[in-house]
């Protein structure tokens, strides 16, 4: 067996090589070269260690021909596209744990700072003016913190809070009413929070549905007075309405790590007097460093050397052995599990998998956690097959599974239900040749059809005109139909509708499809083939 060779291009922990070196792997360490030196000897590399300032691009990536696995030492991945590194095959791994009680700790130290002027009275010190009376700060105790996510780092933050005797309030919407209580945090409404905090802080990753979720309306909700903390990604803050709510005193101060873009050598925000910032240092302690570093070399050794996969974004936590059997029935039911996931709006409380015929003589450990991460992953972008089940626990999912004998038309079936506290959504889906995933039944109707990258998913009435109106709509806006599938409960009752298209849908295209009469529902799903 060829050594394997491993490329760490962010400047690390030493021990991250170390590890490598012991594990007899060869390493090299070159942290600060330039995307054009790097593309340059990528490919003679089986492994790539990053942290945050290495950009792994789709450029990159085609110079890397050999790479098997990039280990990010750390939890985001913003900076790795992940994306086009599966389509080649290459896992990606992080570290989702190792640096989350430091982010917490920043995040309060974060808040100390700012509501005593800590950084400006420490400046005005050292210029010996001795202004006693300028720095008059806010006390904590007693005060109200909101919390905006309150996952992993966010109750952590939570636990910290509650020990300097504040009251906290959370908005999460995986937050059940039962972890709430456990935690000793009152769950609200995003607005309630705005309105009641007497500091704000963010715990949410950057997706589509957080990016700005601190708008300029979200600041005029927040109390006249209030502080706004931010340790957690660029984009989720309106720097702009921030910075005018500072100059405005509608806000008594913020603290940022994160900014939208970085490095920030330049912001709008600099130089406002009450404002802290640091340069995204939410991670950065000698012990968290160290903690990340040894953790990925580790799982990256284990990879190139075993095939054993840990804390991977894009493969289950399987042997290699395993995963040659499982390899298409993963498929299937991670697009089970992203086709409820996107189609699930609601506080999930329980996801039921069914496993029947041929499916139940399988492994299903992986299999089910791929298929939580799947349902999960629309929300939170941090969520892997090592910490999904962990993650839906803390939030008070209940996962079950059930293992069956099958009568009927398939050697296989899996059966995945959403359970919310309003409804219940069934898919269902087997394999065509024993390796080609297929969706077979949505909501107890049934109707077969591949998951296309992109997909348009129609609840219809079952009236003439549907299939007319949706190719006029997806034709005079450009969008071809690559194939269509339907099924119905009874003639003239409830339908659902499938198709395939070859281009995104944009918001337009989907306010145009819900316009029609037949339409009771449509939504855009996206699949990762």
């Amino acid at each position: 067996m060829t050594t394997p060779k491993v490329l760490i291009s962010d400047s690390m922990s030493s021990l991250a090589a170390d590890v490598f070196r012991q594990r007899g792997i060869d390493v090299t360490v070159s942290p600060k070269m330039s995307p054009e030196e790097l593309e340059a000897v990528i490919g003679d590399y089986d492994g790539l260690a990053v942290r945050s300032a290495t950009k792994v691009t789709p450029e990159l990536l085609a110079k890397a021909p050999n790479l098997k696995v990039i280990g990010r030492a750390g939890i985001g991945v913003d900076n790795i596209d992940v994306r086009r590194a599966t389509a080649q095959g290459i896992v990606v791994m992080n570290t989702p744990f190792g640096n989350a009680v430091t982010t917490a700790e920043h995040a309060i130290a974060m808040m100390f700072a700012v509501a005593r002027q800590i950084p400006q009275a420490s400046a005005s010190t050292h210029a010996g003016k001795w202004e006693k009376s300028k720095f008059m700060g806010t006390e904590i105790t007693g005060k109200t913190l909101g919390l905006i996510g309150c996952g992993n780092i966010g109750s952590i933050v939570a636990s910290r809070a509650l020990g300097l005797k504040m009251k906290v309030l959370a908005y999460d919407p995986f937050l059940t009413d039962e972890r709430a209580v456990k935690l000793g945090v009152s769950k609200v409404e995003l607005d309630e929070l705005l309105t009641r905090a007497d500091f704000v802080t963010l715990h949410v990753p950057s997706t589509k549905e957080t990016k700005g979720i601190i708008s300029a309306s979200a600041i005029n909700k927040m109390k006249k007075g209030a502080f706004l903390i931010n340790c957690a990604r660029g984009g989720l803050v309106d720097e702009v309405a921030l910075k005018a709510a500072l100059d405005s005193g509608h806000l008594a101060g913020a603290a940022l790590d994160v900014f939208e873009v970085e490095p920030a050598k330049e912001n709008i925000l600099f130089g406002t007097p009450n404002l802290v910032c640091t340069p995204h240092l939410g991670a950065a302690t000698s012990e968290a460093q160290e903690k990340v570093a040894v953790q990925i070399a580790e799982q990256m050794a284990d990879f190139l050397l075993d095939g054993a996969v840990t804390n991977a974004l894009n493969a289950p936590s399987l042997t290699a052995e395993e995963a040659r059997v499982l390899e298409p029935y993963l498929q299937l039911v991670k697009g089970l599990g992203a086709m409820a996931g996107q189609l699930t709006k609601d506080e999930i409380t329980q996801i039921q998998v069914t496993y029947a015929g041929q499916a139940r003589n399988l492994s299903h450990g992986p299999l089910t956690q791929t298929v939580v991460q799947a349902v999960l992953a629309p929300t939170l972008s941090s969520i892997n097959m090592v910490n999904a089940m962990e993650i839906a626990s803390e939030r008070g999912i209940q996962v079950a599974t059930t293992k069956t004998e099958l009568d009927g038309d398939f050697q296989t079936l899996i059966g995945l239900q959403i359970t919310t506290k309003s409804y219940t959504r069934d898919v269902k889906g087997t394999l065509v040749n024993g390796r080609e995933p297929r969706v077979v039944e949505v909501k107890g109707i049934p109707l077969e059809s591949n998951f296309g990258e992109h997909m348009l998913y129609v609840a219809n009435k079952d009236q003439p005109g549907l299939i007319a109106g949706l190719g006029a709509t997806l034709a005079d806006r450009g969008v071809n139909i690559a194939s269509l599938h339907l099924g119905r409960q009874a003639q003239g009752g409830k339908a659902v509708c499938l198709l395939e298209v070859d281009s995104p849908l944009t918001d337009e295209v989907m306010e145009t499809v819900l316009a029609l009469p037949q339409v009771d529902r449509a939504a855009y799903l996206r699949f990762e083939l």
